[in-house]
This record gives structure tokens, C-alpha cells and sequence, in this order.
């Protein structure tokens, strides 16, 4: 697993390569080329996952809706399959799959079809079922992920959707030219930035020391942070089995408050965007009721320095960028917990890399 995280910088870099221009002008997405007019007209997209997939799906519907504007809805696969859900001829489904033999996923998808919408596939492993059984789609080139607990896999998908959204968002006429290639810039140093991360690796570590023996944990997240609070909370029960929930942060005081004592670890994704002065009050309420903060904040913050036990930094990024950026630390967090709560990491009890069964 830690090899994985560590890898993050050029998988990233292989997903993207070939299909961001040298110059940064433009982005081509060879395997959308034939559905690109049912696309460009869809009404919806819905997009199906399981676990960190539909976390990366999550963030994708920000990204489309922000970037494209185009309404997304998020399933969980396994729900989509045994619902009766109303899907349109003009709808897309976009399946999102680390294996690409997620049996709720491979469902999900056959329903789809019967329904006479339009199939997309990112999916990670060459010539499995997913990409048989979709009209098109995209692979994210993360190499192998042995890991059980998924790391490059969702930073490869988050960034095959970003490329979507940003082609989807100049196709259809509501991404300026100046704004979408000045994202595909940011885009392009996502690997430098990510590297900058991992030098911090002693200093997670010693963060992750303090808290091992928490039994629960709380992790809060606005706009696009939100799917990355849930990841970084899955990451932590996957591998350390500590039981963890991820929240919109403006959600907290709707219930999750009432958990918050001294020995409650709240790691909050508060990177300078629209949201931070919210984010950063939604911190004040938290410290108000003696809990303990961990905050993954842009670089250069003081505001939060000031407040929070301990805050982990990134580098500053467009928002829509910064996911990529934000769930490493959580990752790495979550990684040292477990190894000095001497769970096997790479194989968490009751957990299958690919879960092709019911």
C-alpha cells in the first residue's frame, strides 16, 4: 500500500499522458471520440460505483457540474441495480471500476443498456468485463493495484474525470477557453505537487502516532472536499479498524456534534477555496467543545495554524484540482495508524481486492 501511495506522482502522470497536449492547450480522450455528440447532448449522467469508486464518482459530480454544466447523480451500484430507477434513452451511465468485474457495477450496467442509454467505462484493467460490456469509456493507466485498499486507483480515476469534465465543459460551450486551459495547467503539475506531499511523510507519521488509539474519528470537507472526507474515512476502517465517518462539514452541528468530547480526533480538508471561512468556523465549533482538530490546509495558512492541534499542508491548487492533492495525506494517515496497530495493511481482514460475488 505504501508503495502504491508513493506511486501516486506517475500514475497520475500515465493517465494523462498522451492525452494532454505538450503545449496545454487541449485535452483528447481517444476512447470518448465515437460517443462524443450523445455525450455533448445528454440530458444526465449518472455515474455508478462501489466504495472509493463512488467516492471518486462524488467528486465528479462536482466537477462535472461545475466545469460542464451538466446534471450528475451518484449511485451506489448495488442500490442503482435493485431500485427501479427511470433512465432515458438520452441518458449517459458512467461506471466507474478499479478491476472492472465489480459485480454489483457489471449489473448496474447490463440495466443500463436494457434501458437504451448510452455506457461509459473508467475502469484500471485492460480487457476486463467492464470495458467489454460498455459502448466506450477510458482507462486510467495506474498500473497494478495489489493493495486491497484503494490508493492510485481513485487518484486515476478523479483525474480521467476532471479530463472528461474539462472536454465536456468546452464541447458544450460552458468553459471559456482561458479557464480550461489554465485547469489543464494545474492539472499538468498534480504529480510535482503530489511529490512535495510525500516529503512530509515523517511528519504524518508522528500526527498518525498520536491518535492510533482513537476509537472513533470524524472527517469533515465542503464542495469538493466532501468526497474526500469519505475516502479518508474508509481508508481508515479498511486498514486500521477504527470506526470513522466522513460528513459534509455544515452537517456536523445537524447530529456528528454531539460525539465531539476531548478524545474525538476531527480531521477537517479545509484548503483555501469559496468555503474556507465556513470551514474554518465549522473548526472554532469544534475546538469550542474540546475536540481535537487535524487540519489538511493550503500552504501558508496561518489562519487555521492558529487554531487547529495540527495541520498537515498541500500546495495551493484550483479547487476543482485540489482532491488529487488533499486525500494523500489521508492516506498516509491512515497507513501509519494501521501499522502501528499491527494490521496487515495490504490485506485487511473480511476485505476482497475485486468483489466479483454478492
Amino acid at each position: 500500500m505504501l508503495k502504491e501511495i508513493f506511486e501516486q506522482p506517475r500514475s497520475i502522470l500515465d493517465t494523462f499522458r498522451g492525452r494532454i497536449a505538450t503545449d496545454l492547450s487541449a485535452i483528447h480522450l481517444g476512447g470518448l471520440f465515437d460517443i462524443m455528440p450523445k455525450l455533448i447532448a445528454a440530458k444526465r449522467i449518472i455515474m455508478i460505483g462501489c466504495g472509493t469508486s463512488w467516492h471518486a464518482g462524488l467528486v465528479g459530480e462536482y466537477l462535472f457540474e461545475e466545469l460542464a454544466r451538466i446534471p450528475v447523480e451518484v449511485e451506489y451500484a448495488s442500490e442503482f441495480r435493485y431500485r427501479n430507477p427511470v433512465i432515458y434513452k438520452d441518458d449517459v451511465i458512467l461506471a466507474i471500476s478499479q478491476s472492472g468485474e465489480t459485480a454489483d457495477t457489471l449489473a448496474a450496467i447490463e440495466l443500463a443498456k436494457e434501458a437504451g442509454a448510452t455506457v461509459l467505462g473508467i475502469c484500471n484493467v485492460v480487457g476486463s468485463s467492464i470495458p467489454r460490456e460498455t459502448h466506450a469509456g477510458v482507462y486510467t493507466h495506474a498500473g497494478p493495484e495489489i493493495g486491497v485498499a484503494s490508493t492510485k486507483a481513485f487518484t486515476a480515476q478523479v483525474t480521467v474525470l476532471t479530463m472528461m469534465a474539462l472536454v465536456l465543459g468546452k464541447e458544450r460551450g460552458k468553459l471559456p477557453e482561458e479557464a480550461y486551459k489554465k485547469i489543464i495547467g494545474e492539472l499538468s503539475s498534480v504529480p510535482n505537487k503530489i511529490k512535495e506531499i510525500l516529503t512530509q511523510d515523517d511528519l504524518i507519521k508522528k500526527v498518525a502516532a498520536l491518535y492510533k488509539d482513537a476509537s472513533n474519528c470524524l472527517y469533515l470537507g465542503r464542495g469538493f472536499q466532501f468526497p474526500v472526507a469519505l475516502e479518508g474515512a474508509l481508508k481508515l476502517k479498511e486498514i486500521s479498524y477504527i470506526h470513522a465517518e466522513g460528513y459534509p462539514a455544515a452537517e456536523m452541528k445537524h447530529g456528528p456534534i454531539a460525539l465531539i468530547d476531548e478524545k474525538m480526533p476531527v480531521f477537517f480538508i479545509a484548503t483555501k477555496d469559496k468555503s474556507y471561512e465556513k470551514i474554518v468556523s465549522n473548526i472554532q465549533e469544534v475546538k469550542a467543545r474540546k475536540g481535537i482538530v487535524i487540519a489538511i490546509v493550503t500552504k501558508g495558512d496561518t489562519v487555521i495554524k492558529n487554531i487547529a492541534d495540527h495541520v498537515i499542508e498541500v500546495p495551493d491548487a484550483n479547487e476543482a484540482i485540489a482532491p488529487l492533492l488533499t486525500v494523500v495525506p489521508l492516506q498516509l494517515l491512515s497507513y501509519h495508524i494501521a501499522v502501528m496497530r499491527e494490521c496487515n495493511v495490504d490485506q485487511p481482514r473480511n476485505l476482497a481486492k475485486s468483489v466479483t460475488v454478492e
